[in-house]
Formats: structure tokens, sequence, C-alpha cells
């Protein structure tokens, strides 16, 4: 069954012209209007900050001329997408090592953003301790794309200690740890994890497996009302490890709802708290492209 129709495209890209900002227009160009890589690239440097991290308000919930962990994961994902992140990443690594804690991992947030509006929930400590969701974003997408530099290596240790460890976890910290699994070398040992997180996140009920029954489902604590991610937000692609934890109907049914949530404007909603007008008006063409990323992978399994 394909999801990913031309009406269903066309009706995003409709909403991407209307609301989006360069960045994310250019990626639609790239994604389906065979735009250049480069256009991409050029539009992403406007974000880069002295550092060598990315900030600028690359992810909406951060803004101001700070670099951060999640901003510059951000980046490394559209530069995965376009097939510049292993040429980008020894700068990007240097400067991973420069924030990293004395733990081995990324912190959640840098105290300096407490100048500049941000969410609520960004962490913002003068001692911070390494994240594992950080960490392991950071450390999935350098491991897709083979990446080898010292400060990976340190970075994975950290990433196997902390997920060895958990016994509970919340989604956003497991989205992450699958993210990490997804690619890390040690496939055997990454197949297990995975499957134990799995466990924890479905005994938890934090996840929407029929959303004609959301009241089985169960939001995380310090999620917003209503912010319980669908099977879709884990198993991203049919390739994932994510992608057996949830039988074939529970995964049918979570790419229903995800093409159902398409809105009359063409564009997808945000389910996170909406902290400043910012976030839904830059988060939304974001999440749109995510969704038809998400779609698209399922149509040509």
């Amino acid at each position: 069954m394909t999801r990913c129709t031309p009406q269903r495209l066309a009706d995003a890209e409709r909403f991407i012209w209307l609301t989006a900002r360069v960045l994310e227009q250019r990626r639609f160009e790239h994604l389906h209007a065979e735009g250049s890589a480069a256009a991409v690239h050029t539009a992403l440097e406007a974000y880069r900050c002295s550092d060598g991290g990315y900030g600028y308000g690359l992810e909406p919930d951060a803004r101001g001329p700070i670099s951060q962990p999640l901003q510059t994961w951000t980046a490394l994902t559209i530069l995965d997408e376009i097939a510049r992140c292993a040429e980008a990443a020894p700068a990007i690594c240097a400067h991973l090592a420069a924030i990293t804690r004395p733990d081995g991992g990324v912190p959640g947030g840098d105290v300096r953003l407490g100048d500049y509006p941000h969410a609520p929930w960004i962490p913002v400590a003068e001692e911070p301790e390494g994240a594992l969701l950080t960490t392991a974003l950071l450390a999935g997408v350098l491991h897709k794309n083979s990446v080898e530099h010292p400060w990976l290596s340190g970075a994975t240790e950290f990433c196997w200690k902390r997920v060895d460890a958990l016994t509970e976890t919340h989604p956003y910290e497991a989205i992450a740890a699958v993210a990490f699994l997804d690619h890390v070398p040690d496939r055997e040992r990454a197949e297990r994890a995975a499957e134990r997180i799995g466990g924890l996140i479905r005994e938890a009920g934090h996840v929407l497996l029929d959303p004609e029954r959301p009241e089985l489902a169960r939001v995380a604590p310090g999620y917003a009302s209503g912010e319980v991610p669908v099977v879709c937000d884990y198993a991203t692609s049919p390739a994932s490890l994510a992608r057996r934890w949830f039988s074939d109907a529970e995964i049918e049914r979570g790419l229903d709802h995800l093409a159902s949530q398409q809105r009359e404007d063409g564009g997808w909603p945000i389910h996170w708290l909406e902290w400043s007008p910012s976030t839904a008006l830059e988060g939304r063409p974001r999440v749109t492209l995510d969704a038809l990323r998400v779609l698209s992978a399922y149509d040509a399994a």
C-alpha cells in the first residue's frame, strides 16, 4: 500500500513553500525535486557557530548564537541526508570533544544557553553530566557514516555503559538509544540491547499502539499532555531494530495513523509543548519532512 502518494506529496510541497525556512525548502527540493546537495549545505552553514557546533535556532527550541548538542546532531542528520557527513565529521568531532564531560558523554545543554530564550526542558546546569540522549544521537549518525575519530570511540563506550544500565527509560531517550544501536558496529550486542529497550517501552506504555484506543498509552513524566510517540517514531524505517518491537498489524496501524495526521494545509502537526510562537511555525515543516521520509521508507520496503 502506497501512503506517500503524489497528492500527499503535492500537498506537503505547497505547505513547505508556504511556511518553511529556506533550509527546509532546500531540503525538500533535494529530497523530492532533484535539488542540489550544495544548496542544502549552503543553507545549513547559516546555523554554524564559531566553535564548530550549530545554533541560531536550527532546533527551534533553542534560540541565540550558542551551539548546542542537539542542534549539532540536527546538522549531522542533514549532512547525512546530503551525503556530506563524513567530510564534515572531523571538525564536528573536535567540537564535541571540547564539550564532552568527564564521564565521557555530551551534556543535554550548554550553560551559556541560559542567556537566551530556550524551551524549559533543555537542561542548563553549571556542571552538567553527560546524557545518553544527546550522546547516542550524535554517535549513531557518525557510525552510520563509518566515521573514525577518537571522540566517537569514547562516546561509544559511554553509550554502551548507559544502555546496559537502563532499567527504565522514556521515549526520547529510547529513540536516541535506537539511533545508536541501529548503526553501532557490534550488531549482536545491539540487537540484544534493542530488544530489551523495546520491552521497557512497551511495558511502560510509552507508545500509541492503537490510535483508536489512546487511553491504553501513557504519557511519560515531564512530557506534554498527549505527547505519546506512535510506533513509527521508534521504528522510523523497516531496517530499524525498533521495527522488531511491533507486529505487522501495529506497524500498519501506525503508518495509517501517521498518514492521517496530514492537515488540510498539507503539513503535519507537532506534538510537543508550544512554549513560543516559533515552536510550531518552524517545527511543523521539519516534522512534515520527517513524516514523508518515514512513509516513503515503508512504501519502498
